[in-house]
């Protein structure tokens, strides 16, 4: 009797039989329809629930989850649902998804036809990484009289990670091999030089830098020969991602620590599809979660492993140890992106002349954070005072984030200063830029 719910209309039944009994008192002919229509409602109460409860695989139902979920996106959960009984059924389907998503009222209701399978999908968007637990899933069947239901509960425990989002990786490797980006409209990267990796001489042909022509294979041939350079490969990239207390701040629901973790592992992926080494390694207090830097089959499952546990602090980040920590594990020059936050000027002055020690070995790149929210109060028609005081005091912090850049120019330190939600393009098309022009 646990799984027997009444529903509303079997209420309102019985609030239609009160009626009549209430005008029984005036016109006493209602008192036998009155009697009548009540032991037809406990009647059809009776053959619905014989209906239901009579069959004890009514309904099958399964819950469909992918391997993982991909923290920051989208990601479909299906159900499929069977109708064993001999009549066409409504169904509810109430599933216990895990308490992070806050889903007070999720309830999907569809209406299957008899020896029919119905699938239905849903849409998860998790903000946070680690172990999301499922209740049951829960099928309430209602027969077409429509008085009682009856409870189906299927796979009553499920527990599913939440890994770096790793959804897009296929999108960002097709940019990366048409070397071009989707970003308020085509951005066409045109490769300044080449490396001394040489491929194969080929025929001049209009474009091509005449400082590659081949003399000697020239007056051989008796036509405009070059030199054809493929680009260098196995590069060391390095990814150095603060945990500090700067990193916590949110942006539409994720943490800037996880904007950068999410860019981490689709930078990864393109740099071990360019035939380089990805490494990382995280840095609040000390450094942790090292992983050397390599171009092996298991690299991008060890990296997102590894991404998987990382969690902020509170903490002053300690740009000195990290420092000491690059200047001894880091020994051949590498393409290192640091993604940290500064918000202003003093804040990067503190740490600038440890960022020009790591400059001096290694190619730097400086990742950090435009505030989503100034950006709307700048581009914002104040209409009232307070409104006014609003935008200039957003310019001014804006300003200072251009202090800080070309502050990190002069020493020669790149830099990506970008919106959260553009974080993984700007920093793979930084990426593919160096590579292009050759400066590592």
């Amino acid at each position: 009797m646990k799984n027997l719910y009444i529903n509303t209309r079997f209420f309102f039944a019985l609030i239609g039989v009160g009626i009549l009994y209430v005008l029984a008192f005036f016109f006493p002919f209602f008192m036998w329809i009155a009697h009548i229509v009540l032991l037809l409602c406990f009647l059809a109460g009776f053959v619905d629930y014989l209906l239901l409860f009579n069959q004890k695989d009514g309904i099958l139902a399964q819950r469909i989850l992918p391997e993982k979920l991909s923290n920051g996106d989208e990601n479909p959960v299906k159900i499929d649902a069977k109708n064993n009984y001999g009549f066409k059924i409504k169904t509810k389907i109430i599933d216990e998804i895990p308490f992070q998503f806050q889903k007070r009222d999720f309830m999907i209701q569809k209406q299957i036809e008899s020896g029919k399978n119905s699938f239905f999908q849903y849409i998860l968007e998790p903000k946070e990484r680690g172990e999301y637990s499922f209740g049951s899933l829960n099928v309430y069947a209602e027969s077409p009289i429509g008085f009682v239901s009856k409870r189906f509960q299927f796979q009553k425990d499920a527990n599913l990670p939440s890994y770096p989002s790793f959804i897009h990786l296929r999108k960002y490797e097709l940019m990366a091999i048409q070397s071009e980006f989707l970003l308020g409209g085509i951005k066409k990267i045109r490769k300044l030089g080449h490396t001394m990796e040489f491929e194969q001489i080929k025929e001049y042909v209009p474009g091509d830098d005449i400082r590659t022509i081949n003399w000697k294979a020239t007056s051989k041939t008796n036509r405009l020969m070059v030199n054809q350079f493929q680009d260098e490969k196995s590069q060391r990239i390095f990814m150095l991602i603060d945990t500090g207390r700067t990193m916590k701040m949110p942006f539409s629901g994720l943490s800037l620590l996880d904007y950068s973790i999410n860019a981490a592992m689709a930078l990864s992926h393109i740099i071990l599809k360019k035939g380089d080494r990805a490494g990382m390694m995280t840095f609040s207090k000390k450094t942790e979660n090292k992983i050397a830097a390599e171009n092996k089959s298991g690299q991008l499952k060890k990296i997102s492993e590894a991404l998987y546990n990382i969690n902020t602090n509170f903490f002053e980040s300690d740009f000195n140890r990290l420092y000491q920590d690059v200047k001894y594990s880091i020994n051949q020059r590498s393409l290192i992106l640091l993604f940290t936050n500064f918000e202003t000027l003093d804040g990067l002055n503190r740490q600038l002349k440890y960022l020009r020690g790591i400059s001096k070995n290694h190619l730097l790149v400086v990742v950090f954070f435009k505030n989503a929210e100034l950006q709307t109060l700048i581009h914002k028609n104040p209409e009232s005072i307070q409104e006014i005081y609003d935008e200039i005091i957003a310019e001014k912090f804006e300003f200072e984030k251009k202090l800080i850049i070309q502050e990190l120019r002069k020493y020669g330190i790149y830099t990506v200063y970008t919106l959260p939600e553009n974080l993984n393009i700007d920093v793979i098309n930084k990426y593919l830029e160096i590579k292009a022009r050759g400066i590592l």
